[in-house]
């Protein structure tokens, strides 16, 4: 399916974010330094040589919701399993929907709902979100093993929070990982991400 402004608002759909600055694709990402939910301060840097991929997430939007109906982390396990590095990230700032305010809540979540991510960075001052232009839930990016962009946006190409719908999409994420381990350039390295506005403070 391809998404276009007409189609998403006829059906009443959440509006891609088309405007997505900060980053320029192939070039280094930007490092950052966060903290998980052991209270762990996590950096780019630390999965130098390595495929990282970036999955903004919040718990109270439906678009989040859809996706971890087992799609999200049928995705984790298949991106860690072939060695990438999986690393979920909460930009909700305090007072806002989807915020935690310990990590000890953010792991009883991922554990009730099986992430497999590598890690949940739970960025509530909305640094690492903002250096990388990351607008709704989920918005998607995939750094290859130099350090560079390679992928950001949407994580398939479907803007409904149906479930059901999942099955009739196109993975993007999915693609692009495929692209990026057989070392060739991502087909589609931008697309237009979807999803809740990320409530930065």
């Amino acid at each position: 399916m391809t998404l276009t402004r007409r189609s998403i608002l006829s059906a009443g759909l959440a509006l891609p974010v088309l405007g997505m600055p900060s980053l320029a694709l192939a070039m280094p990402a930007a490092d950052f330094a966060v903290k998980d939910t052991d209270g762990k301060v996590r950096t780019l840097a630390e999965f130098r040589g390595r495929i990282v991929v970036l999955e903004w997430l919040n718990r109270a939007c439906p678009y989040t919701q859809k996706h971890y109906h087992g799609n999200m982390q049928g995705l984790q396990v298949s991106a860690t399993r072939d060695g990438a590095v999986w690393l979920s990230v909460c930009s909700s700032a305090r007072g806002q929907p989807g915020y935690w305010s310990d990590g000890a809540k953010a792991r009883r979540w991922m554990e009730k709902n099986g992430s497999a991510a590598t890690a949940l960075l739970l960025d509530a001052d909305g640094s690492m979100g903002r250096a990388f232009g990351a607008k709704v839930t989920p918005h998607m990016y995939v750094i290859d093993k130099a350090g560079a962009l390679a992928y950001k946006g949407a994580i398939d190409d479907m803007a409904s929070s149906k479930v059901d719908d999942i099955k009739r999409a196109r993975n993007l994420v999915a693609a692009a990982l495929a692209d990026v381990h057989a070392g060739r350039p991502v087909a589609t390295p931008l697309t237009p991400a979807y999803g809740c506005g990320i409530k930065y403070g």
